[in-house]
């Protein structure tokens, strides 16, 4: 990363600090798949990290901050996906990582970028794949009503393009 880069802060909420990324320590069924995620609002990170830190007894809510440097969005450094809202295309591809285990689906992007899905997403995403929805009321099932977004970072390519601060 050098001079000249856009840097942008993103956080990541836990309840340990990630001094390294290890990627084999992410969830399989996550909205963009197995992988680091990260958000660029504070105050999300902050509330991923309380509920983290509820799943264990005395841990502590932990932001950890990196600087991502970013201009690899606009070239063809690495393959990188951009959800700008919320659509059809974005509910799919979650269908398609939630059930991953079922249908071994993977993508090949190092990085993903968009809206997160409401917790209530299993739910619906079943609903949807038993016909009782359709695709457009799964996505206004799926919207988020607060300000968020996500960043998935799922190759060691990608990572490199993080700095802990």
């Amino acid at each position: 990363m050098g001079e000249g880069f856009a840097m942008l802060k993103l956080f990541h909420g836990s309840n340990i600090e990630i001094s390294k990324i290890d990627l084999t320590l992410g969830h399989i069924n996550k909205d963009f798949g197995k992988g680091f995620y990260l958000t660029s609002l504070y105050e999300q990170a902050f509330a991923m990290a309380k509920r983290k830190a509820r799943q264990f007894e005395n841990a502590t809510p932990i932001v950890t901050t990196f600087l991502f440097d970013n201009s690899c969005i606009h070239s063809n450094e690495l393959n990188i996906k951009v959800f700008s809202e919320v659509c059809e295309e974005w509910a799919l591809f979650i269908l398609q990582n939630r059930k991953a285990s079922r249908n071994h689906f993977h993508h090949n992007y190092d990085i993903v970028i968009g809206p997160i899905a409401d917790d209530g997403v299993v739910q619906q995403l079943d609903l949807y794949e038993m016909g009782l929805i359709n695709l457009p009321q799964l996505i206004s099932a799926l919207k988020f009503r607060n300000l968020n977004n996500q960043y998935f970072f799922g190759t060691e390519r990608a990572i490199s393009k993080l700095k802990k601060i």
